[in-house]
This record gives structure tokens, C-alpha cells and sequence, in this order.
């Protein structure tokens, strides 16, 4: 039973999806965290002033445009879904979710991945729901973020595969909005005190690759933003086989070639060339196409692979070591564009942990 008075801490990594071949398959789950700090208070009554029991202060990247309205917040409303799904309306009273955010909004990490998974994170936890495991919590991520890669290694941790299991007939028959309930329209629809459509069991399922402990990630982040959707608008309706094929011989390679040590340069570069979707978005990307074919291991020291992270624009180059001179070259290719960009090493990280405070 849930004491009167507790606080915890969600913590939720960043993620990179779609490496090298890997589009919409493949996620890598990155040192650079997203921070839930929560405090309830069961035995004080609701406050006037808070919708659904629920106040949000938030700092980092965008808090000027992220709504601190709980029903509008990405995090709070995906924490309402798993709440109302359990028969709860809102949160406990004297609910403040504290939201610290260094993850770059519309950049390629994961951003709204991470929302989604420390939301249905925040669901679980404030509403004593300890019998749903990561695997049933994925379930509730895939209703509402529906590629499966940034959420599984968000909420799994480390370099992860990802898969989608076709639904049932009568899951497949299902018209009903997941969020309907919780999200006000054009989003969902207006709450009308319905239970929303819990998820089909077992939608997503995801297996860990070895990582090798000397390669490390090297994130350049050019400083503007490309929508998920738009980067989807470029995408072709139909490949050509070639194209396909290509990709999936690279795809059986990368888990093996990522996961050796001391890592091989030579089958890493190889492993991570893609024609599925780095090509159709350099239109949205300046430079994209000269970086990514104009860098080898060969050229330059400790560079082992480049591929853009996500949808975009940041650019990953896994490496083993002369980091800065990498993030430098790539960098001066974008400035020659008009762009300036940041620069950080990440690393591998662990999945979503709650960490009780109170």
C-alpha cells in the first residue's frame, strides 16, 4: 500500500534509433538523462489550483513552449493513460512532477521517446501499479509511440533490437483512439470519464546486443530542429529490392561487428551504410550526404562508423578515442553550411530506474 507522504526519481536516457541500417529496428540508449523528480502527498486534500492533482515545474532544453497543463504535457498525459486504464482519473493529491530535460527536442535523441516512457513510468508509480513489468509498460509505449526503437532502448537500456508482433484480428478491428480519453482534441477527444482501450498483450518485444566497452558515441548536434513527421514526408512509399537488400546484409552484420573487441574499423564503417532513409533526408539536412560518405576509418583516426541519430539533424560517430577532432571535422562541414552545432561523448547507458527518495 502506498505510504501518505513519498518522492522519487524517474530517470530516463536519451536514445539514438535507426543506426546505420537499422531503421526503425535498432535503438542505442545514451548517457544524457531525462529527471522526473516527484513528490505526493496522499494525506493532504487536492489543492484548488492543480487540474487532476497534478502541478509540473520544468527546466531545461524547451521551457519556453512545453505546457505545464497535465492533461497537455506529453508526460503527464501518457501517465493519465496508464492511470485511467487502471481505473484512477487522476493523480493522488498533492502530485508535483518536477521535470528536468538537457535532451534536445527534435534533434535526433530521443526526446519524445524519453517523455513516453518516464510518462508511463510516472503512471506506474503514482498510481501503486507495481505489478506491471517493463515488458506490460512497453505495451502501454507502443499504444502511444508506435516505433518500437527509441522507446525500447529508453526504457530497456543498452543496444537493443526491437520487433512488432503482428496484432490479432479482433486487436486489429479495434477503432477506438488509445488516448481518446486522456487527450484533449485535435489530439484525442474529449475526456468523457470512459476507460480507455488497455493495450494487447505482448505488441513489442526487444533483445540486447553486446556492446563493446571501448567504443563510445559522439553526438553533433546542429542547433535547429526536424520534426519527426517531416523527416517521414521524404521517405519513398516503395524501396527498390536492391536498396532493401543492401540493408539487410549491413543489419546482420552490425550487432556482431558493434559488439567485437577490440573493435574491427573496416566492418564497423560497412555495417552502418544505409540507402533506406540517410539518403532521401539530406534534403533536410545540409552537408548530410558529404559527411557521412567523406569520413572513413581510414581518414581519420578513431572514427569507426557515422550515421544520423533518429530522424535528425544530429549526426552519431562511434569511435574509440581522438573524439574532439572528429566532432571538429564534422562541425566545420556544418558551419560551411551556416550552421553551428554542440558537441558531447555519450555512452551506452542503462534503461529507465525509479529511485524512491521518500
Amino acid at each position: 500500500m502506498a505510504s501518505a507522504s513519498e518522492s522519487f526519481v524517474i530517470r530516463t536516457p536519451c536514445s539514438s534509433a535507426n543506426i546505420g541500417p537499422g531503421f526503425d529496428v535498432i535503438g542505442l540508449a545514451l548517457s544524457m538523462y531525462l529527471e522526473l523528480t516527484v513528490t505526493i502527498n496522499r494525506s493532504e486534500p487536492p489543492s484548488p489550483a492543480a487540474r487532476l492533482n497534478c502541478v509540473i515545474t520544468y527546466e531545461g532544453d524547451g521551457a519556453e513552449d512545453i505546457s505545464l497543463d497535465p492533461e497537455v504535457n506529453l508526460i503527464t498525459r501518457v501517465a493519465l493513460y496508464v492511470l485511467r486504464c487502471h481505473d484512477q482519473r487522476q493523480f493522488p493529491s498533492q502530485t508535483h512532477v518536477h521535470i528536468k530535460n538537457p535532451i534536445p527536442l527534435g534533434r535526433g535523441l530521443g526526446s519524445s521517446g524519453a517523455a513516453v516512457v518516464a510518462g508511463v513510468m510516472l503512471g506506474k508509480e503514482c498510481g501503486g501499479l507495481h505489478l506491471l513489468d517493463n515488458d506490460r509498460l512497453f505495451d502501454f509505449c507502443l499504444m502511444i509511440e508506435r516505433h518500437p526503437d527509441n522507446v525500447g532502448a529508453a526504457l530497456f537500456g543498452g543496444f537493443v533490437g526491437t520487433y512488432l508482433n503482428p496484432l490479432k484480428p479482433e486487436d486489429v478491428a479495434r477503432i477506438e483512439i488509445p488516448l481518446s480519453e486522456v487527450l484533449p482534441a485535435p489530439a484525442g477527444g474529449v475526456d468523457t470519464g470512459v476507460k480507455p482501450p488497455e493495450p494487447p498483450h505482448g505488441i513489442g518485444h526487444h533483445i540486447k546486443f553486446r556492446w563493446a566497452p571501448e567504443i563510445k558515441a559522439v553526438a553533433i548536434i546542429p542547433q535547429f530542429e526536424v520534426p519527426t513527421h517531416k523527416a517521414r514526408e521524404v521517405l519513398p512509399a516503395q524501396y527498390e529490392r536492391a536498396d532493401v537488400t543492401f540493408n539487410l546484409q549491413r543489419i546482420a552484420l552490425l550487432p556482431v561487428a558493434l559488439g567485437q573487441s577490440p573493435p574491427n574499423p573496416d566492418l564497423i564503417y560497412l555495417a552502418m551504410q544505409d540507402k533506406l532513409h540517410q539518403p532521401y533526408r539530406q534534403t533536410l539536412i545540409p552537408g548530410l550526404t558529404e559527411i557521412v560518405e567523406s569520413m572513413t576509418p581510414g581518414s581519420q583516426p578513431g572514427l569507426l562508423g557515422i550515421c544520423l541519430s533518429g530522424a535528425g539533424p544530429t549526426i552519431l560517430a562511434l569511435a574509440t578515442d581522438h573524439f574532439e577532432d572528429i566532432a571538429e571535422k564534422i562541425m566545420e562541414r556544418f558551419r560551411g553550411q551556416g550552421i553551428k552545432c554542440d558537441w558531447m561523448v555519450l555512452e551506452p547507458a542503462e534503461g529507465t530506474q525509479v529511485v524512491r527518495t521518500r
